[in-house]
């Protein structure tokens, strides 16, 4: 399944909304995905949303959609 995850790109600074970043992975659930995003990141994890059906077509169709891949 694909995740969707926002976060922000340190722990050590207030979360703040014009700060928030994203990414899309692929993994098995919602644990999995942030267990590897914290093992391979220094990110802040805000939300993980699950993606499938209409919602995962639109965010396909943005110019700036790609899988991120980690080496684990």
């Amino acid at each position: 399944m694909i995740f969707k995850v926002t976060y922000q790109p340190t722990k050590f600074e207030a979360p703040t909304r014009e700060n928030t970043e994203s990414l899309y992975l692929e993994a098995a659930d919602k644990v999995e995905a942030r267990r590897i995003v914290e093992q391979n990141t220094p990110y802040n994890i805000e939300f993980i949303q699950p993606m499938d059906g209409k919602h995962l077509e639109y965010e396909q169709s943005k110019d700036d959609f790609h899988i991120t891949e980690f080496n684990v």
